[in-house]
C-alpha cells in the first residue's frame, strides 16, 4: 500500500476565517445559541451514546 500526501497550496484563501469569533459580530444570534446550549443538562442524550457508535 502506497502512502499518498495531499499537497498543500500555501497561497490558497481560506474557506472560513481560523476563528469564527474574529468573523462573527459580537451580538449575533448564534453567540446567543451557544451559551444556551451550554446551560442545557443534555446527560440523559449523552447516556445513550455512551460505548456505542464510532469515533469521529
Amino acid at each position: 500500500m502506497s502512502i499518498k500526501f495531499q499537497r498543500a497550496e500555501r497561497n490558497e484563501a481560506w474557506l472560513l476565517p481560523p476563528s469564527v469569533q474574529d468573523w462573527l459580530p459580537q451580538y449575533h444570534l448564534a453567540r446567543f445559541v451557544v451559551e444556551i446550549v451550554d446551560t442545557l443538562d443534555l446527560d440523559g442524550i449523552i447516556g445513550t451514546y455512551r460505548h456505542g457508535g464510532k469515533p469521529a
